[in-house]
């Protein structure tokens, strides 16, 4: 486990000319007794690693589909804890890489040496830590380095040149790009300054760059994986699952990774 093991299988993945794509779940929402059946169903349907978000009152990345969720999740008594435990629980019959997004009050609550030999322990591979600027990261950067976990950075739009560089050049695992201004949810189209953005970073970046934030059709999904390395998909994924669609998942998944499919 750990980022060697998200980048080997990210290679294996685009071996087969297949885009990258990262569905996001919300940590308990349902209950953490269907956190398993749903990672191994997304492990089945081929994504490139699964990004798990651990609930929070204050998800200032979150848009209201997210926000709902997280909701859903704490009055379900879902705990930073009680993810870990239940992921190390099925960590031998999973393959795909895990990836914790969480704020940083939880982790520094749970203490950043503890979390990072729990998040080993558990088999995850890497940390997405949204509220934590680069000035900042180094004390939580190093823990993670110690157990081999990929601190997966952002890249916002709204940051300048030279930020986005220094971003892309530290990134680990893959580099998540914000493709919107603005919280997570569905939107409408992206334009050329998007387009811009994305193969600036895939220029810079040695690790696969993903688009996130606002992806929730396949035509969509496909455009963004034109100008980078794939998509993240979590607003769309996590009401289909409320919802109980499982096809739509697996179709949306199915058209997004093997872009022949959509003329």
């Amino acid at each position: 486990m750990g980022k060697a093991n998200m980048e080997n299988y990210f290679k294996q993945k685009q071996s087969k000319g297949d885009n990258l794509f990262v569905p996001y779940i919300m940590a308990g929402d349902g209950g953490l007794e269907v956190l398993k059946e749903r990672v191994l169903f997304l492990q089945d349907c081929g994504v490139a690693a699964i990004e798990i978000g651990i609930p929070f009152s204050d998800p200032v990345a979150d848009g209201p589909t997210i926000q709902a969720a997280g909701k859903r999740a704490l009055e379900n008594g879902t705990t930073l804890s009680g993810v870990l435990k239940a992921l190390q629980a099925f960590k031998d019959e999973r393959k795909v890489p895990i990836i914790l997004m969480t704020y940083v009050n939880p982790v520094y609550r749970y203490g950043l040496a503890s979390f990072a030999q729990d998040c080993a322990t558990a088999g995850i591979d890497g940390v997405i830590v949204p509220d934590i600027p680069i000035e900042e990261e180094k004390f939580i950067a190093d823990e993670l380095q110690s157990e081999s976990l990929a601190f997966i950075r952002l890249a916002a739009l709204t940051s300048t040149k030279d930020r986005l560089i220094e971003i892309a050049k530290r990134s680990e695992g893959f580099l998540y790009a914000v493709a919107v201004t603005g919280t997570t949810g569905a939107r409408e189209a992206y334009g050329e300054e998007v387009k811009a953005y994305l193969e600036m970073l895939k220029l810079n970046s040695s690790v696969p760059v993903l688009a996130g934030f606002g992806v929730s059709t396949p035509a969509q999904a496909q455009t963004l994986s034109s100008y980078c390395d794939g998509v993240i998909v979590g607003s769309t994924i996590v009401e289909l699952f409320h919802r109980g669609n499982t096809e739509k998942i697996q179709q949306l998944i199915q058209d997004t990774t093997h872009p022949a499919i959509i003329g």
